[in-house]
């Protein structure tokens, strides 16, 4: 007998797994989002637009990812999070759906001059196998290609176990070749004290004779100094004997008792190479820097030539290549080298070597080398270098959080980040990303506008939706997402020409340029054409030339736009001057400081493997100061007040009867200038946006005293709407008489440029040369370059 069956019609219902498809967060209120709730699709390429200040990063960075990190950090044990930076929870009432959170920033890669784009992707730990196995003379393992590693030797008696209870005693030796150079110790470069910067020698060591930073002998420094007996502390240095002064100068670590304590006492010389030498010069602060460019002089090891490696691992090579040749190789030769290798011992190796550098070349660093120093990198450059580990990765279901991708790249290069983002995407991950140009902006699946405006003024949702409805939206980014700047009419005349000779810095061609004065200038062309080379090594260093780069500005909780504009300085002495009081009482990390917090407004109680518990100052109430100071007035405010006001505020405060201020109201005019009207003067750093960062140091910085103005990359950070404010501030400096060239590749500031240098045609050694300088309008008219052809698209909407 059968039995009949009917077909299953039914759809198998949905897992109940994949219904975990949103990010959901709800009252979210880190800094200044206002209680805001979101859902965010998950394995989608999300976009947060907004303009700067307007908590982008506060809810993606601060709220999202550090929850994430935070929740990863809490699988690990008690012990293992005691060596983990402790962090707390985001102020939010719930988010879920979580997954591991990777961020991508734009923060420098590290200041150790030790690192290399080559170790910091780990290319040079796969060359050094690679050399180790195939290059001829055969000099040993890795190590031996490394400039980390110095060589060891060693000899002396050892025990050899003979038999039951017999033991021998013998001689032998040990030696450990390392690739490390010993003479520049794998730096690169050796260094030679001008020991006249380092003290005066008409001095004593207790009349202040040395003129190292932070060598006071006011403090342990002194007592040390005294306490190791080396030399008389009265007799001026000029009649110290030679033993005195080596000690001074160049003693190695020494154990020594002061007072009962047990300290070390080391040579100026040995403890400035710990102290300032190995870290990057131009991670160093600003005085300690003028220090180092003063007392120090940097040349070239000529020993190893800069390569930073030793003689065994220079004469060690592959079809007459050393590993010191193929660092310096620029990545798509190394790359077009490693494919010419057919060795099937180290097939797997060479396939993800192959691999590696082609991710370079996709990603646009093509033109790098893997001997170029990490911290010589920009933010751009090393947000990138970041990215290139996570685009082989198997991991599927990650949430990438990227940070302003496109920062540096040409419109050209756009595209190709574009790619790869989707790359990500497409393997089934969710892809967050906070961004302002329209290219990147038009790539998203779902987007989320913050705003209305910043600061107080924004953090709340605009809009959620795809990108066709931001633009009918009534958004200020769905306004000007579709804006096309128009090609100036009629350009300014020059007042001269800045001529420029044989410039040949970097990969630079021999190039001749003229660069018009008294004008707007902007210098194009795709990442690593020469751009920076040729602006840094032949314009910046003449006199009257006033850098604005593109570094971050760094800042603890303590700093603020008044401290680090300059203001506080005017508005302590203007209080000071009212109440005929110190400047002193008015500054919260000086006199005035509330004793309870030092200074800070806030308590923070350590919990140990806990995160750190952060609360308000009963006894200041968060205002910093004490109350005897809150005592003092300025035209009817105290300083806890005056902190407490807007930039618009203040400007107005500061222009009129007893608080007239006019040092002050300059630096608050310029702070207005560059849209920061609506930030608080007494707002710590840390919670400052990467736009209103770099615009706080264009206002900070545009203070110098100078005929020539460089930015490099001032947009950076900067949404659609404020780009307009930053090309009337450049108007208004160049109308002054001052002669401003900026290095950008925002379509909008070339159309609005006087006069355009465009370099190129390509990146690295295909690069390097001028390809067009003429106006914007000739630019588009030519239409033969890169540059040319997408101004051409832009003005043309």
């Amino acid at each position: 007998m059968t039995i009949a069956t009917s077909p299953n019609t039914r759809q198998p219902a949905q897992h109940v797994a994949d219904t975990h498809d949103l990010i959901r967060v709800q009252g979210a209120r880190e800094n200044n989002l206002k209680d805001i709730s979101i859902e965010i699709p998950k394995r989608r390429l999300t976009v947060f637009t907004g303009v700067s200040g307007s908590g982008k990063s506060s809810l993606v960075f601060a709220t999202i990812a550090a929850e994430s990190q935070r929740m990863i950090n809490e699988t690990y044990s008690s012990f293992v999070q005691g060596f983990m930076p402790s962090l707390a929870r985001p102020d939010v009432d719930l988010l879920e759906g979580l997954t591991t959170a990777i961020i991508v920033d734009q923060e420098r890669m590290g200041s150790n001059p030790r690192s290399t784009v080559g170790t910091a992707t780990d290319a040079n730990a796969m060359l050094r196998i690679l050399y180790s196995r195939l290059a001829q003379p055969h000099i040993g393992s890795p190590n031996a290609y490394s400039f980390n590693v110095p060589t060891v030797k060693a000899s002396g008696a050892i025990t050899v176990e003979r038999g039951e209870g017999k033991t021998k005693t013998e001689k032998a030796s040990f030696n450990r070749l390392g690739g490390m150079c010993s003479r520049c110790e794998g730096m690169g470069s050796v260094n030679d004290f001008d020991l006249t910067a380092l003290y005066d020698d008409s001095k004593s060591l207790k009349e202040g004779a040395l003129t190292i930073p932070g060598y006071s002998m006011d403090g342990w420094y002194g007592r040390i100094f005294s306490g190791s007996g080396y030399f008389d502390m009265d007799k001026p240095l000029a009649k110290f004997s030679k033993r005195e002064l080596q000690d001074l100068l160049y003693r190695e670590p020494t154990k020594i008792k002061v007072e009962g304590i047990n300290l070390t006492y080391e040579g100026l010389i040995p403890k400035i190479q710990k102290s300032m030498l190995s870290k990057d010069v131009d991670a160093l602060q600003p005085h300690i820097r003028a220090f180092v460019e003063r007392a120090i002089t940097f040349t070239t090891c000529p020993e190893c030539e800069g390569t930073r490696l030793s003689p065994e691992a220079r004469s060690s090579k592959i079809k007459g290549i050393s590993i010191a040749d193929a660092c310096k190789m620029q990545i798509t030769d190394l790359a077009a080298w490693i494919r010419q290798l057919d060795e099937p011992t180290v097939a797997p190796l060479l396939k993800g070597l192959q691999h590696l550098l082609d991710s370079f070349a996709e990603i646009g660093l093509g033109y790098l080398s893997l001997d170029r120093p990490a911290g010589t990198l920009s933010g751009g450059e090393a947000q990138r270098t970041k990215m290139i580990r996570h685009l082989g990765s198997s991991l599927t279901d990650i949430t990438y959080v990227f940070d302003e991708p496109t920062i540096g790249l040409h419109p050209h290069d756009i595209e190709r980040m574009n790619q790869l983002l989707l790359q990500l995407r497409d393997k089934g991950n969710t892809v967050l990303v906070v961004e302002h140009k329209p290219e990147a902006i038009a790539i998203a699946d779902h987007v989320v506008d913050l705003g209305p405006g910043a600061g107080t003024a924004g953090g709340t949702v605009c809009f959620e939706g795809g990108v066709e409805e931001l633009r009918g939206s009534d958004t200020i980014t769905g306004r000007h997402l579709d804006d096309r700047a128009a090609i100036k009419e009629t350009v300014r005349p020059t007042s001269g020409f800045l001529e420029i000779r044989g410039a040949s810095t970097n990969n630079l061609k021999n190039v001749d340029v003229d660069i018009p004065l008294g004008v707007l200038c902007v210098l194009t062309g795709v990442a690593g054409s020469g751009k920076s080379s040729l602006i840094h090594g032949s314009v910046a260093p003449r006199d009257g030339v006033v850098v604005i780069d593109q570094g971050a500005i760094r800042g603890s909780r303590r700093s603020n736009p008044a401290t680090y504009t300059g203001l506080l300085e005017p508005i302590r002495k203007a209080f000071a001057k009212v109440n005929g009081v110190k400047p002193a009482l008015f500054s919260s990390n000086s006199e005035g400081a509330c004793p309870t917090c030092n200074g800070a407004g806030v308590i923070y109680t350590d919990l140990g493997v806990m995160a750190t518990v952060e609360s308000t100052c009963e006894e200041c109430n968060g205002k910093r100061f004490q109350a005897s100071v809150l005592e003092y007035q300025l035209g009817g405010r105290n300083i806890a007040e005056v902190l407490a006001m807007s930039v618009n505020e203040a400007e107005v405060f500061f222009n009129e009867g007893e608080a007239r201020t006019p040092a002050a109201h300059k630096i608050l005019d310029r702070l207005s200038d560059v849209g920061l009207g609506y930030l608080t003067l007494g707002q710590p750093l840390t919670t400052l946006s990467g736009g209103e960062r770099q615009r706080l140091k264009l206002a900070t910085q545009m203070s110098e005293k100078g005929d020539i103005y460089i930015l490099d990359e001032p947009t950076t950070g900067l949404h659609l709407a404020d780009v307009q404010n930053l090309l009337g501030m450049l108007d208004r400096l160049v109308e002054s008489g001052k002669s401003v060239i900026v290095i950008e590749h925002h379509q909008a500031v070339m159309a609005h440029a006087d006069w355009i240098i465009d370099l190129g045609p390509g990146a690295g050694h295909d690069g390097g040369k001028i390809v067009f300088a003429g106006t914007p309008a000739e630019l588009v008219a030519d239409g033969s370059t890169l540059t040319g052809k997408h101004l051409a698209l832009y003005v043309g909407g």
